[in-house]
């Protein structure tokens, strides 16, 4: 079985002077041929390809193609399709070509499929098959790359690494083998201080993919990315010992590479502890002046359109809107040929993408392609008959709002006022403040002033409730304690505090043995506070004098402790005044048990005043039997008889 050869994909310079409708017929041509070999079984398919492999050719150029220019057609797109399920089938065959083993070949095709997981997975099966193929042509861009790099002039591997980047990128394979060996990446190091910036972006970015590389399929190469990230720590050490700060190739793929994180989350397992470690390490390299800017994404915002659909010749379906501008084109054409219709019009810049010299140019040489050619050229716009359905959600209207004021149904709303109360502008422009003071039409009356004046009433002296609890609005907590009651219970805990103080200033340590001491704990139980606020309140005392002269002046009264004991003894006043003051008290006149058995003061010696045992016309001694009898509840005077009776029974006198 005989099929028509394939004819390679042409150049762009060679496409440029191919008319558009000639164009388009050589891809359905080469969309229709890919279509019969894809029919084939295997056995014929190989046939065919056995002594010209124009297919192979095809495949080759078209690819190479795809690598140089992006801009895509939809007929282009779907012959890239077509090309890839040929490819499947011959790398998936007994026999690969050679030249498909190429890192030329394969770097254009990774470059037409960059998006496509299944290419991936393709690749990465050709390379379990071929690789060694494949290995062979990729040392020959590896020296290359190597030699340019380590040159004057760096900047010669540019064009290099802008062709085998998708292959890197797409081939984790090619990238290990690519870093197999510390000369590739010693090279990008190296030559990193010597090219531009565009280009140091470029190293940066290979040595990423290759780093990351290792990391990928099922057993990832621990040992050669542990070797390689010390290799890249001690170089980075030794910059920066001769140069701190400086901005080499290690701080640049630290700091705007995801390359520590990536290793982070990705060596979970234990043989890569060194790794995990080493990374780490080189997180002290980062330089904060070195982060490049976040490239902006701008993310597609769905506004509810889609694709327009498209007729059998690839036209845009008209669905009844046209563009402003689409319609400035269309009467530009019409006003050089008056008899083509809009819609025929529609149709022809659809052909040549709205390009108005290259369709009048293809109208004056009556070249139209044949399904214009054919049209009905008076063909008009087509008018919507339906109209769009909204998608938003059907509402009612009786749940939609009404605005409403105060001034609804007024006078003025229906329209009802008089016109002499209609005016333009300020009503009295005339009038001014001192008119509007001196006016005294609306000025209240003078016996309205006083009747108010007579209703007030000065003296009213009721209380004011206005600020009671009931009145206030809010919440007035009635059983906390008074203020006296506070006032009461925190000078109790001062006056205890202070008498603790003045007896052992020991007892405030802020120790523990302190805390747990007798003395502490009768403090607490006392007064209730905690051992924070007891001491704290020794820290305020001791830092302020004056508080404590304070507290000394207010609770230092006498309370019955006497360091001196005065004489008991009388002594006689030498001015002779025979009052209570004469002697410094004691037991009685002339010392000791002498006359009168009085234990009072002033004693019974001498029948001096001022004793309620001396003479009964003495005005002091009626001054001290008074005082008697007001205090004897208090000197026990009530027992004095009992006492008298026992002693009387002791000396046998009877009672």
């Amino acid at each position: 079985m005989s099929l028509p050869q394939f004819a390679p994909f042409p150049d762009a310079r060679v496409r440029q002077s191919i008319r558009t409708d000639e164009w388009q017929s050589y891809l359905e041509s080469w969309a229709s041929l890919t279509d019969l070999y894809l029919r084939l079984d295997d056995q014929q398919f190989a046939e065919v390809r056995k002594d010209v492999d124009s297919l192979g050719l095809f495949l080759i150029s078209f690819f190479h193609e795809l690598a140089g220019d992006d801009s895509l057609t939809p007929r282009v797109i779907f012959l890239r399709k077509k090309s890839f399920l040929l490819l499947h089938r011959i790398w998936t065959g007994q026999d690969v070509e050679d030249a498909f083993l190429n890192w030329p070949v394969l770097a254009d095709i990774c470059h037409a499929f960059t998006k496509s997981e299944q290419f991936r997975r393709l690749l990465q099966a050709l390379w379990k098959r071929k690789g060694g193929a494949i290995e062979k042509s990729m040392q020959t861009a590896k020296t290359s790359l190597i030699r340019n790099l380590d040159s004057k002039r760096p900047e010669a591997a540019e064009s290099t690494l802008n062709r085998i980047a998708p292959l890197l990128k797409a081939s984790a394979d090619a990238s290990t083998y690519m870093l197999t060996g510390s000369d590739f990446l010693d090279s990008l190091s190296s030559a990193y201080s010597k090219v531009p910036i565009s280009m140091q972006k470029k190293l940066v970015t290979t040595a990423y993919i290759g780093l990351t590389a290792t990391l990928e399929g099922s057993n990832p190469n621990y040992s050669l990315l542990s070797d390689h990230l010390y290799s890249l720590k001690s170089s980075e050490e030794q910059e920066q010992k001769t140069e701190p700060g400086k901005k080499t190739f290690v701080a640049d793929l630290v700091t705007n590479t995801p390359l520590l994180e990536k290793i982070r989350d990705t060596t979970t397992a234990s043989e890569a502890a060194r790794v995990r470690n080493t990374a780490a390490s080189l997180c002290a390299f980062r330089q904060a002046g070195l982060v490049r800017p976040k490239r902006l994404v701008r993310r597609k915002v769905e506004k509810g359109k889609s694709k327009a659909q498209e007729d059998n010749h690839g036209h845009r379906a008209f669905t009844g809107e046209v563009h402003i501008h689409r319609m400035s084109v269309i009467t530009q054409i019409q006003d050089l040929f008056p008899d083509l219709g809009a819609g025929f019009v529609v149709k022809l810049l659809d052909t040549y993408n709205d390009n108005v010299e290259e369709a009048t140019a293809h109208l004056l040489d009556d070249s139209l392609p044949p399904y214009l050619a054919e049209a009905d050229r008076s063909e008009q716009l087509r008018t919507s008959t339906s109209e769009p359905q909204s998608q938003l959600p059907s509402r009612s209207s009786q749940y939609l709002p009404e605005r409403r004021n105060v001034f609804d149904d007024d006078e003025f709303d229906k329209l009802a006022v008089e016109t002499s109360r209609l005016h333009i502008g300020r009503k009295n422009q005339d009038l001014t403040a001192d008119k509007v003071l001196s006016d005294r039409s609306k000025a209240p009356a003078k016996s309205h002033i006083l009747a108010a004046l007579a209703a007030f009433d000065s003296d009213d002296d009721e209380r004011d409730d206005t600020y009671d609890f009931e009145d206030v609005g809010a919440s007035v907590d009635t059983a906390a304690p008074d203020g006296d009651t506070n006032t009461d219970l925190s000078d109790k805990n001062e006056e205890a505090l202070f008498r603790a103080w003045t007896i052992s200033s020991d007892g405030f340590a802020r120790d523990s043995e302190t805390r747990r001491s007798r003395a502490r704990a009768a403090l607490k139980s006392e007064t209730g506070m905690t051992d924070e606020a007891i001491e704290g309140w020794s820290v305020m005392i001791a830092r302020d004098p004056k508080r404590l002269r304070r507290l000394e002046a207010k609770y230092s009264t006498f309370q019955g402790q006497q360091r001196d004991l005065k004489s008991t003894s009388w002594k006689n006043n030498p001015n002779g005044s025979g009052d209570e003051a004469s002697g410094d008290g004691g037991r009685g006149g002339f010392g000791g048990r002498g006359r009168g058995r009085g234990r009072g003061r002033g004693g019974h010696g001498g029948g001096r005043g001022g004793s309620v045992a001396g003479p009964s016309d003495d005005k002091s001694t009626q001054i001290s039997r008074q005082r008697k009898e007001a205090n004897k509840g208090s000197s026990a005077n009530h027992n004095r008889k009992a006492q008298r009776d026992k002693k009387m029974a002791r000396g046998g006198f009877p009672g």
